[in-house]
């Protein structure tokens, strides 16, 4: 799959998430074949704010290139400055435009899905980051109800010079319940030639080749199915390949996912108590005999306790005793491994803490 002039050497994408497709998430998912991954959604007013922690979560390794960063806003000015200034810090492969956030809190804000009630601005937008960008500017969107207006607000996407659409077959009021509607999905595929990227509950292998085969989509994205669970990218990929499903990982499989994931989250200097608890709580998912071990990490306090249940989890010495009272040794979250100087949009990423390539700018 081509993305402007992006060559893919697949066709499966992990889906940016709020809160979730941080650095070291991305990295297993690349590890075990996402062709392209995406930042979690960034804020265009908090980058234009300076706003240290909002410009971090753009932060990116070598090795998990091709990656996009994907941008939240409605004001076309803001997006294009937010934009030129992250691709001047961290040269994404692509920048991608949220059209299909159902938060209500987003939506409020006239982002995201309430985009999708103005394609004028849509366009606006989208011709004035790609005139402004080096990278190749993408759209993920919702569908509406009805499909006529959707292909519209496709064509709109297309026209002002996008170069791939992800279509989420939900609408807003949705969420993420109901059925997705493969329907719309295939049906703007047919009617425009950008690249489409089809998503929305892709759960599994065989799921995932109805919907590329039914809408003839060129690629597929996975969101939640990935969280705790990287691996679902070989699965599908070599089902698509071969026909043949892979046995599920075992739970010594999925444990050694998790540490990996804590080590990388230590290396990028990105370990913090509340997502190192939702990630595990999402690595346990769907074990069985494990309700002792997913109930003591909800009384978690720090990231010692968490680590310390995982640890017996593994080695199998589970103690349902086992203390969460806070640790002396871990405090705060750790901060994002970068150093804002004091020029602004100056930046150097700390090289000898996550051994990634330097930018000074």
């Amino acid at each position: 799959m081509n993305i402007g002039k992006l060559n893919l050497h697949g066709n499966l994408v992990l889906a940016p998430m709020s809160g979730v497709t941080n650095l070291p998430l991305r990295l297993l998912c690349k590890k075990y074949g996402a062709s392209l991954v995406y930042s979690e959604m960034i804020s265009s007013e908090a980058v234009v704010r300076e706003n240290h922690n909002s410009i971090a979560l753009g932060l990116i390794a070598p090795q998990e290139r091709p990656v996009g960063i994907q941008l939240m806003g409605s004001e076309p000015d803001t997006l294009q400055r937010s934009a030129q200034i992250l691709e001047k810090i961290y040269r994404p492969d692509i920048i991608d435009l949220n059209c299909g956030c159902p938060a209500q809190e987003v939506v409020r804000s006239g982002c995201g899905c309430a985009l999708l009630e103005n394609s004028g601005i849509i366009r606006e937008i989208i011709e004035r980051l790609t005139g402004a960008l080096k990278a190749p500017v993408t759209a993920k969107m919702r569908v509406l109800d009805s499909t006529d207006s959707t292909v519209e607000v496709a064509k709109t996407i297309e026209k002002a010079g996008a170069s791939a659409l992800t279509v989420h077959g939900r609408t807003q009021k949705q969420g993420y319940s109901g059925k997705v509607n493969l329907e719309i999905i295939k049906a703007i595929k047919s009617a425009i030639s950008i690249p489409v990227i089809a998503n929305g509950d892709i759960r599994d292998e065989k799921i995932a080749s109805h919907m590329l085969h039914y809408t003839q989509c060129d690629g597929l994205m996975t969101g939640r199915a990935a969280i705790g669970d990287p691996y679902i990218f070989h699965r599908i990929s070599h089902y698509l390949k071969t026909g043949e499903m892979l046995p599920q990982r075992t739970f010594d499989e999925r444990l050694n996912d998790f540490f990996e994931y804590v080590k990388l989250c230590r290396r990028y200097d990105l370990l913090a108590f509340n997502d190192l608890k939702l990630k595990a709580q999402r690595f346990l998912k769907n074990r069985e005999n494990i309700k002792c071990v997913r109930e003591r990490l909800n009384g978690a306090v720090d990231v010692d306790s968490i680590m310390k249940i995982m640890e017996e989890a593994k080695a199998g010495t589970f103690q349902t005793s086992i203390s969460t009272a806070p640790s002396s040794s871990v405090h705060m979250p750790l901060a994002p491994a970068i150093s804002f100087l004091k020029k602004p949009f100056q930046y150097v990423r700390l090289c000898e803490n996550y051994r990634a390539t330097t930018y000074l700018l």
